[in-house]
């Protein structure tokens, strides 16, 4: 199945950097960095003049063994944010799983809606992205942030979260989203030990027969730091460039990332070599 050439109006051709901007006090490598709206602004321009295409911004952490955020809340952290950047001409993507933070976010000018839940989390939500113009990004997780790292299990890890990501586009086309404004993410760190996400890498070229655009996000995760033998989240910055070039030699076209400098100096260089030898 044909991808499209291009997701929520950028072409594909390149790889699409997607910056983490987390406006939370406990995300689980940048909690309470960006928690205040100047410092939120700053980080979301600095990603964006080092080569972010897009800035994925989050009020609710969902960091293995996270609480549920109330909507208000979330609305409040996230909103002001959104319209900031929207209005400078930044595309912004709101990360949340709450159907009325979607339409909230959609209001004040989001442009994808990226959920960890795969519009699910909501009885509404699939509603809320379909009476809209916005992409979407579907992501896999077994479980709930709560609960999801508690003893992950599959038969075959590859072949179960494609058939879920596939069941979820099918879900998203009946209710009128079509499938090229749709993306997947396969959920590394989402309900999956070390060796689960390692296989899921390893294998990102089986989810293009979805038809739709790869999002990975590997950045700063545990599996890397358990690889690496580094135990703070912030110092993971040359495994998580490590997964992305893995990835990309897969084939996966967009890339969800705390260290936006560095993992466009990679991509550039990775891309260089590969453009003379094919």
């Amino acid at each position: 199945m044909a991808i499209p050439d291009d997701f929520a109006g950028l072409p594909l051709d390149t790889p699409l950097i997607m910056g983490v901007l987390n406006v939370t006090p406990d995300s689980f490598s940048d909690g309470g960095e960006n928690f205040l709206f100047e410092d939120a602004l700053a980080r979301g321009n600095a990603m964006i003049a080092a080569g972010a295409s897009i800035i994925d911004i989050g009020g609710e952490s969902t960091r293995p063994g996270a609480s549920p955020v109330d909507e208000d809340d979330e609305i409040a952290r996230v909103v002001p944010v959104i319209k900031a950047l929207a209005a400078d001409g930044a595309l912004v993507s709101i990360d949340t799983r709450n159907a009325e933070v979607m339409r909230a976010s959609i209001s004040a000018g989001a442009r994808i809606v990226n959920d960890v839940t795969a519009l699910t989390g909501s009885e509404s939500s699939i509603d809320v992205v379909a009476s809209s113009d916005v992409d979407v990004i579907l992501m896999h997780m077994q479980g709930e942030p709560g609960t999801m790292q508690i003893c992950p299990s599959y038969k075959n890890v590859v072949k179960e979260v494609g058939a879920y990501l596939a069941s979820r586009i099918a879900a998203c086309e009946t209710v009128g989203i079509p499938r090229t404004r749709i993306a997947v993410d396969p959920g590394i760190g989402f309900g999956k030990t070390s060796q689960h996400n390692l296989e899921l890498i390893a294998q990102l070229d089986s989810l293009h027969s979805l038809g739709t655009p790869v999002v990975l996000g590997a950045s700063r995760k545990r599996f890397i730091g358990k690889i690496s033998d580094v135990g703070v989240a912030a110092e993971r910055t040359f495994g998580s460039v490590a997964a992305v070039l893995a990835a990309r030699a897969k084939g996966v076209q967009i890339f969800r990332v705390h260290d936006v400098d560095e993992t466009r100096q990679a991509l550039s260089v990775w891309e260089a070599i590969y453009n003379v030898c094919r």
